[in-house]
């Protein structure tokens, strides 16, 4: 029996795991085009992914009425189920090169949890691990229904919380600043990945980048002086 202590690799969702951009885009244009409101540039909506959608709204239209971005919210929400709904999860957020087989190597280490913290709603996460069949990999799953928006570090306390694993024994694997500041202000290590959302420009708070899948377990050996 192995007694290496239990370590947690958290996933960000959108932009890590799956591309969603199609798919977020044309809901946020919806969103906007149902408010009478000029659709922000594909830059600007990809570069608040991550964010709860109250606080994306509050970026993207910021001049807007309190009580109608809470409108858009819901807007983009109904969009966003249609949209899917016409070729299911799988097919419309498909996963990046190496993102289903790296899940399940990480999966088969005894010792190594797995986790995902997403500013999708509960619904929005349940939908696309239905649709991929993933549900099984997380035993931690941090959505923003329950906790602030990130930046914050609330999702991955209590990720560690649920899981019992100590900070430094935790991993954030995201796309976003948000990803990456939030990895920081809870005091755990963070690996952004350079196929997402933002520029890999932006991601230099991290402890590591990657540019393929492949390189993730050596990162993670390098953290922890082990050998996946």
């Amino acid at each position: 029996m192995s007694d290496a202590p239990l370590r947690l690799v958290i996933f960000d969702v959108d932009g890590t795991l799956v591309d969603s951009q199609m798919d977020i885009l044309a809901a946020m244009g919806q969103a906007f085009d149902r408010a009478e409101l000029p659709v922000p540039a594909r830059d600007e909506v990809l570069g608040i992914v991550g964010l709860s959608l109250p606080e994306a709204f509050e970026r993207l239209a910021m001049g807007a009425p309190s009580a109608l971005r809470l409108n858009m919210v819901e807007w983009y929400k109904d969009a966003y189920v249609a949209l899917r709904a016409k070729v299911g999860a799988a097919q419309s957020s498909p996963f990046y090169p190496g993102a289903r087989e790296m899940l399940d190597r990480l999966h088969a280490v005894p010792e190594i949890l797995l986790g995902v913290a997403t500013g999708k709603s509960r619904r929005g996460l349940d939908k696309l691990l239905e649709g991929h069949d993933m549900r099984h990999f997380f035993v931690t799953q941090q959505v923003a229904d329950h906790h602030p928006s990130k930046p914050h570090p609330a999702m991955i306390l209590a990720a560690l919380s649920e899981t019992g694993v100590a900070p430094d024994e935790a991993v954030m694997v995201g796309d976003t600043v948000f990803d990456m500041e939030m990895a920081q202000a809870a005091g755990v290590r963070s690996v952004a990945v350079s196929w997402g959302y933002h520029p890999a420009e932006r991601l230099s708070q991290a402890n590591a980048l990657i540019e393929d899948f492949n390189d993730l377990p050596g990162v993670l050996n390098g953290f922890w002086g082990t050998e996946i």
